[in-house]
């Protein structure tokens, strides 16, 4: 069942550790089936250099094992959240990257700097708020989803977000696409953190430019690359 997304899915989450945005099993890709609506997302707690496309775990949109040897992703709740939430996306990424994952642990969004965050984000990356006691107690994960869902208005502008002491979420159209916004956060935040060593009063990037650089890769009248 769904055997071309599994391998998608593998191929994407062995990405991540090849980008070297996880260590152990810190991290994991979903992506959505189109025509079924079924999820395939990483088991739970196996290791990358052990996995297999056959491990991944296909679930219904309300987290019941449709096929697969494993368990889901821990974090399967959150990615299920979202997708109910936008039904548009095709693919999530969760990472405890390390730079992004800073800015996530101190509670700070990421400052749009540079026309190299302009690139993919239209704007400072989000950090959410903290999670009460009773949403750490109850529903944890489903309320992780629920804070991110929350914090972000525009899924397409701001395709990721930084989760208050925890972590990263990046989402696409694909799983490609996830976990190429991924890499993308995670350079942008290391590139942010050495601007403020380097001038801790640098401003953020004006909007005329902002606007530039976002809108020449993003939208109707895009420009940047090859038709």
């Amino acid at each position: 069942m769904l055997e071309n997304l599994k391998k998608r899915v593998f191929e994407q989450n062995i990405a991540l550790a090849e980008q070297g945005l996880v260590v152990l099993t810190w991290g994991n890709v979903s992506a959505k089936d189109e025509e079924t609506n079924l999820v395939v997302i990483k088991p739970s707690g196996v290791p990358y250099n052990t996995m297999k496309p056959e491990d991944m775990v296909v679930v219904d949109l309300d987290g019941n094992t449709v096929e697969g040897d494993y368990k889901p992703s821990s974090d399967l709740p959150t990615h299920l959240c979202l997708y109910k939430q936008y039904p548009t996306l095709g693919g999530i990424v969760h990472t405890h990257s390390t730079y992004a994952t800073a800015f996530a642990q101190s509670g700070r969004e990421i400052i749009a700097y540079g026309t190299t965050h302009a690139d993919a984000f239209y704007g400072n990356v989000p950090c959410t708020r903290e999670l009460t006691n009773e949403e750490i107690d109850d529903a944890y994960e489903w309320n992780t989803g629920n804070v991110i869902a929350e914090t972000v208005t525009d899924i397409e502008a701001m395709p990721a977000i930084l989760v208050k002491n925890h972590g990263v979420f990046t989402w696409g159209s694909t799983p490609e696409k996830a976990v190429e916004i991924a890499v993308t956060l995670e350079e942008v935040a290391k590139i942010a953190l050495l601007t403020e060593q380097l001038n801790s009063k640098t401003p953020k990037i004006k909007q005329q430019l902002l606007d530039k650089h976002y809108f020449r890769k993003h939208g109707k009248n895009a420009y940047y690359g090859q038709k």
